[in-house]
């Protein structure tokens, strides 16, 4: 999952990229206004942390103009305002969420969690692809009932790949939404994490899951 985080509080900032990081999120950081819409735009993020007092544009006409484009990202507002009419006001440009500074991380990750499953069109946390099982809030995989052991970097690479099942993903979609924005798609990292994840789940299965597709990408599905 792949997440755009607009925030002119640089300590603020890499504080939630480095948490979101180590939950296994890829993110990215614009520090004004102008340069958040134009990644919001251009970008097809799984999740915006929109804060509404930014230099350049604000975040109440980021949110109305991703809306007025019909770019249905999720969006959780952050602000220091604490007043129901700001809530309110947050609300009604088109945030999904709205959590007021300062916030405690757990209850900031619960509803980062919450709007990607809502985006998602999960009902359930689990996801479940053959004999393979990832629940996205306890981060737990298992194949035939057996935990297997994953870096956050094969987690997300995983989940996104389940969350595609039966669908082919590039690689170009894989780095936008598993890796930061400075990753280097000309590297060979994505083969090198895709063989992780294959000695890992397939391993030892008779039914492999994991498929190339020649000179396009990859696809998880039942053989």
């Amino acid at each position: 999952m792949r997440i755009l985080v607009i925030e002119d509080e640089k300590k603020l900032a890499s504080f939630i990229k480095r948490g979101l990081k180590e939950k296994g999120y890829a993110v990215d950081v614009a520090s004004n206004g102008n340069d958040g819409l134009f990644r919001a735009e251009e970008v097809p993020y799984d999740l915006i942390v929109l804060d509404v007092m930014l230099p350049g544009k604000d975040g109440l006409f980021i949110c109305r103009q991703l809306r007025k484009k019909n770019i249905n990202t999720p969006i959780l507002m952050l602000t220091a305002r604490d007043d129901i009419e700001d809530k309110v006001s947050g609300l009604d440009s088109g945030a999904d969420d709205y959590l007021t500074k300062p916030f405690d991380f757990a209850e900031f990750l619960a509803r980062v969690r919450a709007l990607i499953r809502r985006k998602c069109d999960v009902n359930t946390n689990k996801l479940k692809v053959a004999d393979l099982e990832l629940d996205q809030l306890t981060h737990k995989v298992k194949r035939s009932e057996k935990e297997i052991e994953l870096t956050s970097t094969e987690y997300s690479l995983l989940e996104y790949l389940m969350l595609n099942a039966g669908h082919v993903v590039t690689r170009t979609m894989i780095s936008e939404h598993v890796w930061n924005d400075d990753f280097d798609t000309f590297s060979n990292v994505i083969n090198v994490y895709i063989n992780y994840l294959r000695k890992k789940i397939d391993s030892g299965s008779e039914k492999k899951l994991i498929h190339s597709i020649r000179g396009t990408g990859y696809i998880l599905k039942e053989d």
